[in-house]
């Protein structure tokens, strides 16, 4: 062969091996770039200081926010219709006191409503779209406020990150055959009853293993940015922990379907010491827990010791003639009448 064809077939081979060379080229940095940008945002879900400045609610998700937000609210109507609410002012601003400084150190693009239940189970539970409900329970069992925090902060990540819609829109591509029941109405037949008797769809409670460990993470976030000690949090679930072992059956099946405890606290004390900057100093408690938690165990012995105005065991009390009481006839709890002066003088407490 001559030096010119030689010369020609080598011009040709560059030719062809020109586009297809830097095909290639910009293909290996377009998935090097999207690389560096996935795990750019991981690192950035890391980083408390970036809180505020990350988009934690990404990924796929069928319902727009505006949706969502209508399905919590109409969710947590139904609740409140079934649920007993507490109604005292003290419990209830300073529940909500507590919850609105996490959200504001938390990625949470909706307002939050948080509402107190009354039940003695120490639970929480996030709707989607910014709906919160916390049981008196929790903070019963809680030693001081931050363990209350680190409960409060893990259904707040729920809430950021969209769990909620994201977990439903993952059990419809599942199972398509269960999108008419959500968008038509159907709720009931495709949701369980949990937590207060009320129908709510499964996948906006029962979150994957993946999600509850995201919760954790950013939960840790949100109470260590707003001053909180974050091992309030493994405390808690220590104190949970040797609650269920004490107690089987004392924690709800939807907090059951969370990690196992043992290991979410293994984790958290990771997280802790890998993640989060040691601070010179943290909050634990206050005195407005301290006052809260006494009322609500007041509450609770007021209710034990005195029992249903309905109860047919309670004593009941006649006027007797001359103005003093004495038990119905027939009542198990007749005593001799005593002298008005010899009884004790009681005084109300403030």
């Amino acid at each position: 062969m001559s030096t010119r064809n030689i010369s020609l077939l080598l011009a040709f081979a560059v030719a062809l091996s020109g586009p297809a060379a830097w095909a290639q080229s910009s293909t290996a940095k377009t998935n090097d770039s999207a690389q560096k940008k996935t795990s750019g945002n991981k690192n950035k879900k890391k980083d408390p200081d970036a809180i505020g400045d990350r988009d934690v609610g990404k990924g796929l998700n069928w319902y727009s926010i505006e949706k969502e937000i209508a399905m919590g609210k109409q969710f947590a109507m139904e609740i409140e219709r079934q649920a007993k609410l507490v109604d005292d002012p003290m419990i209830s601003e300073y529940v909500n006191r507590v919850g609105q400084n996490l959200v504001r150190n938390s990625d949470c693009k909706v307002p939050v409503t948080i509402k107190v239940i009354d039940t003695d189970e120490p639970n929480a539970m996030a709707l989607p779209g910014g709906f919160f409900f916390v049981n008196t329970g929790l903070i019963t069992l809680a030693e001081n406020e931050s363990e209350v925090a680190g409960v409060m902060g893990h259904e707040i990540a729920h809430i950021a990150a969209r769990h909620g819609t994201k977990q439903a829109t993952r059990g419809n591509l599942i199972n398509l055959a269960t999108i008419p029941l959500i968008f038509m109405g159907g709720w009931t037949g495709y949701g369980i009853r949990q937590a207060v008797s009320v129908a709510i769809p499964l996948g906006f409670l029962s979150f994957s293993r993946a999600f509850e460990q995201e919760a954790d993470l950013l939960g840790l976030q949100y109470m260590y940015k707003a001053g909180y000690d974050p091992n309030g949090f493994v405390d808690f679930f220590e104190r949970l922990e040797s609650l269920e072992k004490r107690k089987p059956g004392a924690i709800s099946k939807v907090f059951r379907s969370h990690p196992p405890t043992g290991d979410r606290i293994t984790t958290a004390q990771k997280n802790i010491a890998e993640l989060l900057k040691e601070k010179p100093e943290y909050v634990i408690t206050t005195s407005e827990f301290e006052e809260v938690k006494d009322r609500l165990l007041a509450m609770n012995n007021r209710r034990k010791v005195g029992g249903s105005a309905d109860d047919p065991n309670r004593p009941r009390l006649k006027k007797a003639p001359g103005g003093s009481t004495e038990p119905v006839e027939g009542d198990a709890s007749k005593k001799p009448k005593e002298d008005p002066d010899e009884r004790p003088t009681l005084k109300r407490r403030n």
